[in-house]
């Protein structure tokens, strides 16, 4: 009852605060909003690495419109890590943030006014 109150979940492990430092130092205070976003996508891949480690299968990786508040560097870490380990599922409204090689091993769809098709003007 509180969630359709509120309008949103009160409980799950979205709602967990985890503080990380660096040097001592809250990384939420001392590091920059990518490096935030790197920090944060490292424990993602380390706890698909222990999934797959339990579970004997790759999992499914989703990702919301991550590689826009990357630099070009971390992107292409980020897509590196994972081609060929994981089945992913990227969300984007920008397709260059992706560089033509990575494009080319993709299968891209597009959603346009509640129509899903395949995109292939890349």
């Amino acid at each position: 009852i509180a969630e359709q109150y509120q309008g949103t979940t009160v409980v799950g492990p979205h709602r967990d605060d985890v503080a990380f430092t660096i040097n001592d130092t809250p990384a939420r205070q001392y590091a920059s909003q990518g490096q935030q976003r790197t920090l944060v996508l490292a424990l993602k891949l380390a706890e698909l690495q222990l999934i797959e480690q339990v579970v004997k299968e790759p999992p499914l990786l989703l990702l919301d419109d991550v590689l826009a508040e990357l630099d070009l560097h971390r992107q292409n870490q980020l897509l590196e890590a994972i081609t060929d380990r994981f089945q992913t599922l990227i969300t984007t409204t920008h397709l260059g943030c992706f560089d033509g090689q990575w494009l080319q091993d993709t299968q891209i769809l597009s959603v346009l006014s509640g129509q899903i098709s395949y995109f292939f003007d890349f």
